[in-house]
């Protein structure tokens, strides 16, 4: 199945979600149900399936960006004479496994007691369960590479591997971050390179590397994606209606998260900034009415205004990069996604 032709229409990128769930969810259910029947249980149930008790729902999961990503850039490999992207979908499957057994031990670290729009598996089925769950989803995405058989698996592997220690030393940074009375915006932004960008530059650069593309430019244009996508994640994470979010409102502010409009806000040197830093300081509860004056502040100190901007940038410089490898439907499609992922606050 080639990539949809996305070059009309009014929503491209809902288009080629659409063609990535039609591919990649059969393969990723089928690689679930291998999981023990505890761990699949618990799966299911993050991954939107099913209820609590294995019923299933109605659609629940995610838009799966990152699958989407990794398609994308296999497709894009094709026009240079590749494979076919149905080949990446053992990669595409493998990312997006990586993907929840992150969200699945981030909720477990932040407290967030809910996730699309529902308890967090962690308030169901207990700590522990949840992070074993998340470490059987992290298991499930190697075995997938290693048997799809495919000539750069090995490869592949090494790459996925590399991504998760980058995100574990991101979240680990992050965690640390809180403990810090002074945190520079260079480096808030290199710990969400890691985080964040780090698994959405993997995703682009498997895709290409099973469709035989230029991987280390594609990993350049998703990791400018990546870092865009968690500058405007950070931005939700104040000002997104929960309603959307899926999260409590100020579920950020309520940790005192030292997210990338936050910190911009506390380095600066206005009136603002000083006042947030006080307020940020309290050992003690914050109440809702804190939580508002937080988030006014930080908007009158410039951290949102700029992380709007810093998002607008990167995306620009992603489709700078992104114009150099493929210029075809799956290059549309690309631009699409980085445009979806990173206009979210809008």
């Amino acid at each position: 199945m080639a990539a949809p032709d996305v070059s009309t229409g009014c929503s491209p990128a809902r288009e080629t979600l659409e063609w990535s769930r039609a591919l990649v969810d059969p393969a990723l259910r089928a690689a679930v149900d291998t999981l023990p029947a505890t761990m699949r249980r618990i799966a299911g149930y993050h991954l939107g399936w099913w209820d609590e008790h294995g019923a299933g729902v109605p659609a629940r999961a995610g838009k799966a960006v990152r699958p989407a990503l990794v398609l994308l850039s296999a497709a894009a490999g094709t026009a240079q004479g590749g494979g076919s992207p149905r080949e990446a979908v053992p990669a595409a499957v493998a990312v997006e496994l990586v993907h929840n057994f992150s969200l699945l031990h981030d909720d477990v670290m932040d407290g967030d007691a809910t996730r699309r729009h529902r308890p967090a598996a962690w308030r169901l089925f207990g700590t522990g369960a949840a992070i074993l769950a998340g470490d059987s989803l992290l298991t499930l995405a190697l075995d997938v590479l290693a048997a799809s058989g495919h000539p750069v698996a090995g490869r592949a592997m090494r790459m996925l591997s590399a991504a998760v220690q980058d995100l574990v030393d991101g979240q680990s940074a992050d965690m640390a971050f809180e403990r810090r009375e002074s945190v520079e915006p260079a480096e808030c932004e290199r710990m969400s390179l890691r985080k964040t960008a780090a698994l959405i530059g993997c995703s682009c650069a498997l895709g290409a590397l099973f469709g035989g593309g230029d991987h280390e430019r594609m990993r350049a244009f998703g990791e400018h994606v990546g870092l865009a996508y968690q500058h405007v994640d950070d931005l939700l994470g104040i000002w997104g209606d929960p309603a959307v979010t899926g999260k409590p409102g100020y579920s950020d502010l309520r940790n005192r998260k030292k997210s990338l409009p936050v910190v911009y806000a506390l380095a600066s040197t206005t009136p603002a900034g000083r006042a947030l830093a006080t307020l940020y300081r309290r050992p003690d509860e914050l109440d809702d009415a804190d939580l508002r004056r937080i988030a006014l502040l930080i908007e009158a100190a410039g951290g949102r205004a700029w992380s709007r901007a810093e998002a607008d940038r990167l995306v620009a410089l992603a489709l700078d990069e992104l114009a150099t490898v493929d210029r075809g439907p799956a290059a549309t499609g690309l631009a699409a996604l980085a445009r979806l992922i990173t206009r979210r606050d809008r």
